[in-house]
């Protein structure tokens, strides 16, 4: 109760900042990619992510740099890799399914209450001195399993939180929130890892699923947006309908195969930014955290300053991705730590601007009652293609080396970015 009073303060006043801002007379409207915030049940929602998000982060660099504790090897951190984000690509179709049919708020809760007993499960074994490699792989399955249902249900759930005019804000801001725990969670957990080691990170991660809990429970249902949910019928039918729906939309279809190719060979940080770290730049737990924290800082810019400002169109998406695609390209050669992290900001930037830009098209392109499962197929290529991302990147960086892994993945990533803008300008030349 004092938990709920505590957080009920601080939206409240979150509140009346926000209304002496943009409440002049004949005065602006609030700026696009705040105006989300204007919305109680989502600034609830918003602040409950900001301490369950960090906490997440705390745990994903724990993990990575346990494995290595544990082994000393790139491909143990590529089978990490796949036991978390396995799940995702099986079951990541089927979660939308669910996520369509079943009241999202209660599912979010049950995700919740389950991914913290996980973390609890970390931080016994972890500061017990039980932990072995097969039980890290197991627990990081059992992770990947909710968070296969976890990942479309919670970006379906914003349009039921949000009006269409304020979604594209509420996506950019949750980008934020990810991104900004991305700068907090990677500095405090190297701080952590180096002074009390690596176990209370997951017990830190587990105390901030609190916060989320708590915002969801305090949500006003009156001010939400009902979800309009699909006739039931049978799981394989609704799958393989949504599948139909989303290939026969060309507005979908683009953004989602471009997603395949860069999803898969780009966006694989969790074996990347380790190795790099250790066989690469030669840092410890702190600098490994500073290479999260620096792309943090750039994605933190670019949800704020540039993603919800951009239309969500097919030039912005070849853009933003190609963007990305070549700074990921230059983080393999550049052999310097300082210039290491200044490229890694700007890619944040332009990796931020695309996943958010991709995000959007798809929610606003989709039907209400296929939105669950359009979304469940973004989950697929975004992190459910990290399984063989991240298996590829390990057995490359076995035998190369991370950099000429790097490398090679981060030029199919440009030339599907070239093969896209190539399509689009045929496209429109056969059309004029």
């Amino acid at each position: 109760m004092q938990v709920s009073r505590t957080l009920q303060t601080v939206v409240t006043t979150s509140t009346a900042a926000t209304t002496t801002t943009v409440a002049t007379a004949a005065g602006p409207p609030p700026r696009r990619t705040l105006r989300a915030l204007t919305n109680s049940n989502y600034r609830l929602y918003f602040f409950g992510q900001i301490v369950s998000q960090t906490g997440g982060w705390l745990q994903r660099i724990a993990q990575s740099w346990l494995v290595l504790d544990l082994t000393g090897s790139p491909a143990a951190l590529g089978v990490l890799t796949v036991a978390q984000f396995l799940p995702i690509m099986v079951l990541s179709l089927f979660a939308g399914v669910v996520a369509d049919r079943l009241p999202k708020r209660q599912l979010l809760y049950a995700i919740g209450i389950i991914s913290a007993l996980q973390a609890v499960a970390m931080t016994f074994l972890v500061l017990s001195g039980r932990i072995e490699l097969w039980q890290v792989y197991l627990l990081a399955f059992i992770l990947g399993v909710v968070s296969a249902f976890e990942m479309p249900t919670r970006q379906a759930f914003l349009s039921e939180l949000v009006g269409r005019d304020e979604l594209q804000s509420a996506i950019s801001l949750n980008s934020s929130v990810f991104n900004g725990a991305r700068i907090i969670g990677p500095g405090i957990g190297g701080v952590i890892i180096a002074a009390w080691g690596i176990g209370w990170c997951f017990g830190l991660n587990a105390i901030s699923f609190l916060a989320s809990l708590v915002s969801l429970a305090m949500l006003d249902l009156r001010g939400m947006r009902g979800a309009r949910r699909p006739l039931r019928g049978a799981l394989w039918t609704q799958l393989a309908d949504g599948l139909r729906y989303a290939a026969r939309t060309p507005t979908l279809s683009f953004p989602l195969l471009l997603l395949a190719v860069i999803g898969t060979f780009g966006y694989n940080f969790g074996v990347v930014f380790p190795l790099l770290a250790r066989y690469a730049l030669d840092l410890d737990a702190i600098g490994f955290g500073s290479l999260n924290t620096a792309m943090g800082i750039g994605s933190l810019v670019g949800a704020l300053g540039v993603a919800a400002r951009l239309s969500p169109s097919r030039p912005a998406l070849l853009i933003s991705g190609g963007a990305f695609s070549v700074l990921l390209l230059a983080v393999a050669f550049i052999p310097w730590y300082a210039l290491t992290l200044i490229a890694l900001a700007a890619m944040g930037v332009a990796s931020v601007t695309y996943s958010a830009v991709t995000n959007t098209t798809l929610q606003l392109n989709s039907d209400e009652h296929y939105r669950g499962r359009v979304l469940s197929l973004y989950t697929l290529l975004f992190a459910g293609s990290t399984p063989i991302g991240g298996a590829v990147t390990g057995w490359l960086a076995d035998r190369w080396g991370i950099r000429d892994a790097l490398a090679l993945e981060a030029g199919l990533c440009v030339l599907a970015a070239l093969l896209g803008w190539l399509w689009t300008s045929t496209r429109s030349a056969e059309e004029s």
